[in-house]
């Protein structure tokens, strides 16, 4: 019942942050760029000034998928942050190229939630298989683990999670600070173009990681507090 409490505060914490921040980026996007840039041309120029010459930026289908694929070195944005000349879409773009220059300059975190990505698909992947044999009962379970290993596992499991949400925050908060600065100073908002709506959007998109880690953080000491009763009965 504690678990199910867990996942429904953050659950219902998850869809205020994210319906506000839907809100936001909708009001920020009636703001034009002070130069009238896209997303697309915010993000090239962020890349030449930073000297990244070898990163391809995508238009990719969706609802804020942006992202930066540091195996193929590109800098996916969706259409409305692609070719969008707002507010809010050069606040993304330059967010999403941040994660490039960081790789570049080989920015200390910038290559640990990559290298856990593995690691953590794997724990993923074991936990459904946990998850579904409790479901089907203790018998199913046992097929795959023992009952006094599955505890075990699950706990390290949501370890590696809790280690992915955390390490991703500093990564995160650094892209945010580096395109709020860039944007910036580069005139990209000015007074017609509020700095301050920029710095907004970003900081309720950083709050979504937060929340996630946060999440992950007390769904861990849930399982590690109830593997440490059960051990002392």
């Amino acid at each position: 019942m504690m678990l199910w409490l867990i996942f429904g505060i953050f659950f219902i914490l998850c869809l205020i942050v994210g319906s506000r921040l839907k809100s936001k980026f909708r009001e920020y996007s009636a703001i034009p760029t002070a130069n009238g840039m896209s997303g697309a041309e915010v993000a090239r120029k962020m890349l030449y000034d930073h000297g990244c010459y070898d990163v391809n930026i995508m238009s990719v289908q969706g609802t804020l998928p942006d992202h930066y694929n540091p195996q193929t070195k590109t800098v996916n944005l969706s259409q409305d942050v692609y070719y969008g000349t707002n507010v809010a879409a050069a606040a993304v773009a330059a967010h999403e190229t941040c994660h490039a220059v960081q790789h570049a300059n080989a920015y200390a975190w910038s290559g640990l939630p990559s290298a856990l990505v593995p690691l953590q698909n794997i724990s993923a992947t074991i936990l459904n298989k946990i998850f579904i044999g409790m479901f089907f009962g203790s018998f199913l379970l046992g097929s795959l683990f023992s009952m006094q290993t599955a505890p075990l596992i699950i706990v390290a499991c949501y370890g590696v999670f809790t280690l992915f949400a955390f390490i991703t925050l500093p990564v995160e908060f650094d892209a945010s600070s580096r395109a709020l600065a860039w944007i910036q100073r580069t005139g990209i908002t000015d007074y017609y173009s509020p700095h301050s709506k920029a710095e907004k959007a970003l900081r309720l998109a950083a709050s979504t990681y937060v929340i996630a880690a946060l999440s992950s953080l007390a769904t861990l000491l849930y399982y590690l507090f109830a593997l440490l009763g059960h051990s002392d009965e």
